[in-house]
């Protein structure tokens, strides 16, 4: 991994001619996307994000946290956040921007914690990837809360993004699954990564992967464009 989305951050945290990062998706073209848009404050987020932080609590674990923006409005609100990432160089630029707990970590791989909030934003959900994992994915989750702990998660329902077939359905190109599942590229100063898997995922795939695995989901708020947040419990 060349870990360029990590590298552009860093970048961007130390002044090091920080460029907009390249992002393409096998169903979207390449779009440029600023890194100073990782780097956004409370105000500047969007409201399912806003959201997940107002009613966050406890002891907060902030999953692929990036930048570390979330993770930096609740750790100033006085809570007591862990925040991973499997990028070096974010969380690098991390503890530069003055988190106490960043460490890169895998979610799968993480141990000997228990959290009463788990945050997976900016479609946090994708990172298992396809939806043949998410069932390991939850349980891994389910793994890290508390009692009364909960997994705040937002994603979107990508469905508008195909074109309707003749028979008023939707054609869904290639061999994936499930339709919400895409390969993602990433390019930064002319280097590209290796593409890897992504998933956005519907509400309802996600309530029935919930509760199969023992969860409550509960829709809490909708978004502008397809995209929502939801609330994962122990059943």
């Amino acid at each position: 991994m060349k870990d360029l989305f990590g590298k552009a951050i860093l970048d961007y945290q130390t002044g090091n001619d920080p460029q907009d990062l390249i992002t393409e998706t096998s169903i979207s073209e390449a779009d440029e996307m600023s890194v100073a848009y990782l780097f956004r404050d409370f105000d500047e987020m969007p409201k399912i994000e806003q959201k997940a932080l107002e009613i966050s609590k406890g002891r907060i674990l902030d999953v692929g946290c990036g930048a570390g923006s979330h993770s930096i409005y609740l750790q100033e609100k006085g809570f007591d956040v862990t925040s991973i990432d499997i990028s070096p160089n974010a969380i690098k630029a991390c503890e530069l921007r003055g988190l106490k707990k960043a460490q890169v970590q895998d979610v799968m791989q993480l141990e000997n914690g228990k959290f009463d909030t788990i945050l997976l934003l900016m479609n946090g959900a994708g990172m298992c990837g396809r939806l043949k994992n998410i069932t390991q994915f939850l349980l891994k989750l389910k793994s890290l809360l508390t009692e009364d702990g909960q997994v705040l998660v937002d994603s979107s329902d990508i469905i508008y993004m195909f074109d309707d077939d003749e028979d008023g359905g939707k054609w869904i190109p290639g061999d994936s699954e499930y339709y919400g599942e895409v390969e993602f590229k990433v390019a930064y100063k002319g280097q590209a990564e290796k593409p890897f898997d992504w998933m956005y995922i519907d509400y309802n795939t996600l309530q029935n992967a919930a509760l199969a695995n023992g969860l409550s989901c509960e829709l809490i708020k909708e978004g502008e464009h397809y995209d929502y947040l939801a609330k994962l419990k122990l059943l």
